[in-house]
């Protein structure tokens, strides 16, 4: 009773991919329970049915996002032992060789159950499985003695200064790529293959393994799912679209079918690509800010989960050294900043026309920039970076209003704190 309920509210997700997951999966199921109950008016089903099924599924979210959290857990205790494992490999005879090999595939599953969780962020859930018995875990491609990681070199496919910058602009929006550095986007944009597409054409059949990522130059494609055995269109996509990377993530199936809508102009990605760099660059970044943040006192009292989120959700800005500017007194603010290599200077302009004065340096784990995303006012001071090459990570305020709820009341009590030290 429950699995229908569940595949059509991850396809729901899928399609609308919301920016609050939980919140849009509460609405939802909210809905469907306004529509159970109608038809509860008719005589076709119980409400303490309802009830129950939906109270199943909220349990069953929440056991997703343990899940989630021990397997992040178990992820330095993985990469340990795999560690060891390789090392007496090297050092071990055939016999010893061999009875190491079962140890070995135990280490690689709980790897490939490990490696995806870092890949996510605000991460789009997997689709949902036909004839689930037990529950699947994400699954990455699985690397050790019987299928070794050699040495990657990502294709390269010749294009115009014109068609590199529009794709890069396209991926920019999506978090799975804004953990690439730009030498890395330089050769992920390098490594997209153009390819024509007449109307008609099957992109994606629903069910097959997923080979490679799209990315729409111009056309339009439909999104095509298996609804009581009937094919329906549930979302079109257009230029700037991105579709087909779900199956590389998760290494699943393909949720959907997708067929070109009239003549369609489209950039490929294949899957070994994607992994070596974009999969991994996602996961390095989030193990690499979620240290960074567990480290500053103002993140000290939140949760793995919510670290993980924040990570995820952070750029990398740098600026030069020697009065560089990063935020001008008096603008509008739309950016929370925190430092993590070098030092930023803080000046004030107490009087117009006067010169600004030092009101503060910001060292690394110092954040600034917050002021005016919290109350919506001019930036307070203008802040220059100092002696020293700076690199920041910063977030958007539409990010920070959605995010940074849990440390809310921290941040407002640290900006009265600063405003009753200028006015003295």
């Amino acid at each position: 009773k429950v699995n229908p309920i569940l595949e059509a509210l991850v396809t729901a997700v899928l399609l609308e991919r919301p920016e609050d997951p939980s919140f849009f999966m509460l609405k939802w199921l909210c809905e469907q329970t306004k529509s159970l109950d109608a038809a509860d008016q008719g005589g076709q089903r119980s409400g303490s049915s309802t009830a129950e099924e939906i109270e199943i599924v909220r349990k069953e979210i929440q056991r997703l996002k343990d899940c989630k959290a021990e397997l992040l857990a178990l992820r330095a205790a993985g990469k340990e032992a795999d560690a060891k494992i390789k090392g007496k490999d090297c050092k071990a005879d055939t016999k010893s060789e061999k009875s190491t090999k079962p140890d070995e595939d135990e280490d690689e599953e709980e790897e490939e159950e490990d490696d995806d969780d870092d890949a996510a962020d605000v991460m789009p859930l997997p689709p949902p499985m036909k004839n689930r018995g037990q529950r699947q875990s994400v699954s990455a491609e699985a690397y050790g003695a019987w299928n070794k990681k050699t040495e990657f070199v990502a294709p390269v496919y010749e294009k115009t200064p014109e068609q590199k910058a529009r794709i890069e602009k396209c991926l920019g929006p999506s978090f799975l790529f804004q953990a690439l550095e730009k030498k890395e986007m330089d050769t992920v944009v390098l490594a997209f293959k153009e390819k024509q597409v007449e109307p008609g054409i099957r992109i994606i059949q629903q069910g097959d393994d997923g080979e490679c990522m799209f990315l729409i130059e111009d056309g339009k494609v439909d999104c095509l799912k298996k609804i009581d055995g009937a094919e329906k269109v549930v979302k079109t996509c257009t230029g700037g679209d991105v579709f087909g990377e779900l199956a590389l993530l998760y290494n699943c199936p393909r949720a959907a079918s997708v067929e070109s809508k009239e003549k369609t102009t489209l950039w490929e990605l294949d899957r070994e690509t994607f992994n070596r760099i974009v999969k991994d660059s996602a996961a390095e970044k989030r193990t690499t800010y979620t240290d960074f943040l567990k480290k500053v006192p103002l993140f000290s009292n939140i949760d793995q989960y919510e670290l993980m989120t924040i990570a995820d959700a952070l750029k990398v800005e740098t600026y030069e050294k020697d009065e560089t500017l990063i935020i001008q007194q008096g603008d509008v603010g739309d950016k929370f900043f925190l430092v993590v290599e070098g030092e930023c200077v803080a000046k004030k302009a107490f009087i117009p026309g006067q010169d600004p004065q030092v009101v503060m340096t910001h060292k690394v784990g110092d954040y600034f920039g917050e002021l005016s995303l919290l109350k919506n006012e001019p930036r307070a001071a203008s802040v220059h970076t100092g002696c020293q090459n700076v690199k920041l990570l910063s977030m958007d305020r539409k990010t920070f209003k959605r995010l940074m709820g849990p440390i809310e009341d921290i941040l407002r009590r640290e900006a009265k704190r600063y405003d009753a030290a200028n006015s003295n």
